[in-house]
């Protein structure tokens, strides 16, 4: 039994998706970014728990602050914390933007599609007017 891929992203030459299929891609990518955050934020956990001997919450609070970009919470005082919250830091930016790059992504494109087509069907109408 062959599964037949359904969220490939419709080429501009192609009708825009009706409304339930682009629900259904939304949710999707909507999936896929909260598992990006669980992924991220559980880095970031388990990181400082260990490397800065936080506790669990603490360390989940100091993680989810780091990858909204809100700043820190808690002084580090060893190397290795200092290390692993630099690089987290580092990590957390990029994710972020990432991570919003791949929620957005199912919107902008619908958006897009649908001024293009719009914008056809526009040159269309002055192209027959000409005539």
């Amino acid at each position: 039994m062959k599964l037949k891929v359904i969220d490939k992203l419709e080429h501009r030459k192609q009708k825009v998706v009706p409304l339930p299929h682009f629900l259904y891609r939304l949710l999707r990518y909507g999936f896929f970014s909260f598992s990006l955050i669980l992924f991220s934020v559980g880095i970031g956990t388990v990181g400082y728990h260990y490397f800065a001997q936080l506790f669990w919450i603490d360390s989940f609070h100091m993680s989810s602050m780091i990858l909204t970009g809100m700043g820190p919470v808690v002084e580090m005082k060893t190397v290795e914390s200092k290390l692993f919250s630099s690089f987290y830091a580092l990590y957390s930016g990029v994710a972020f933007l990432s991570i919003l790059a791949v929620f957005f992504t199912p919107i902008i494109h619908r958006l897009l599609h649908i001024l293009h087509i719009e914008g056809q069907e526009g040159n269309a109408e002055i192209e027959s007017d000409n005539k």
